[in-house]
């Protein structure tokens, strides 16, 4: 390749990602600079910030009270049950749809939700839930109960339609790193005596990892920053943050406060974003190294294998 075709490369390659980097620019990092930046902020006479702006930790304090600190905690143990609900689901439904002749079809049945309003599912729940929705309505003519029992307005009905809004989220990188996992492994540990819940935890689960991190992330980070669904079909023990920021802005017209809460939610979910991803690599790195490298003597080096026995030493020769 000539020195001037790779300079033309060269400089057309700021023209080619111009298009993307002004789009993070404009809708991620410009507006995270602005809440940043409000949430240090003096709230104005009548809502919003003070003009001229002021410097201040005012809402930051705020949210050190104790009312704030239990809704912050209500919030995590909400999300974090409706996460390990939705990742034990996902993980049975994943793998049964990588063994199917079917992909397409259940493909297509994961996807279909997608298709429908947010809303109009979150309404389609209240009816099934309500106090004459159809739960009820089914067991009072089948005269299982005397009267209503209250489904709706509760951590339980939050719980339970977080998890339905969010499975698709962790099924479908389930099903990308299930599907390429290579089941004679499984038959191999049922040979070697395994039953099926030790050949699942001991083989497929480690070697899927990657697909569950993904999941968590893709179900604990939207779930912490809910608003509709407690809003909608939770009480007043489902107030979360994204309910507390919601009424900041709307109602008491409190920037700063609604800007600082938003920022600590960020913190939480990108320390936990690089958590979850410093442990995947820490895996990765393990997982490497425990396959074993072949060293200079073409002796193989993996965990378990002793250059003492002759089978591994016969195919490390071979090789």
């Amino acid at each position: 390749m000539s020195t001037e075709r790779q300079a033309w490369r060269k400089n057309y390659g700021l023209h080619y990602s111009f298009p993307m980097t002004a789009w993070f620019t404009l809708f991620f990092l410009a507006p995270i600079v602005i809440i940043v930046i409000y949430s240090f902020l003096k709230r104005g006479l009548y809502g919003g910030v003070a003009i001229p702006w002021e410097f201040s930790l005012e809402a930051f304090r705020s949210i050190v009270r104790p009312s704030f600190l239990a809704i912050t905690w209500r919030t995590f143990v909400i999300s974090i049950v409706a996460t390990v609900i939705t990742i034990f689901i996902a993980i049975p439904c994943g793998y049964f749809m990588a063994k199917s002749k079917h992909q397409t079809l259940l493909l297509l049945l994961i996807i279909v939700p997608f298709w429908t309003n947010f809303l109009i599912r979150v309404f389609a729940w209240m009816n099934i839930l309500g106090n004459n929705g159809f739960i009820n309505e089914l067991l009072l003519r089948f005269n299982l109960i005397s009267e209503y029992i209250p489904f709706l307005y509760n951590q339980k009905a939050v719980t339970l339609v977080l998890v339905y809004m969010y499975l698709p989220y962790a099924i479908l990188p389930l099903f990308a790193t299930i599907d390429k996992f290579d089941f004679s492994l499984l038959e191999a540990a049922r040979d070697l005596g395994a039953n099926k819940l030790v050949s699942i935890v001991k083989i497929l689960l480690p070697n899927i990892k990657s697909g569950i991190f993904t999941a968590v992330l893709f179900t604990f980070i939207p779930v912490f920053g809910a608003y509709a669904v407690p809003q909608l079909v939770g009480g007043k023990d489902s107030y979360m943050l994204g309910n507390v920021i919601a009424d900041q802005i709307l109602k008491s017209r409190n920037w700063p406060l609604a800007s600082a809460i938003a920022v600590v939610l960020t913190l939480i979910t990108t320390i936990g974003v690089l958590v979850m991803m410093n442990m995947q690599k820490k895996e990765t790195t393990r997982t490497t190294a425990d396959t074993g490298l072949v060293t200079d003597n073409g002796v193989s080096s993996g965990k378990g294998m002793s250059p003492g026995n002759g089978t591994l030493q016969g195919k490390a020769g071979a090789v």
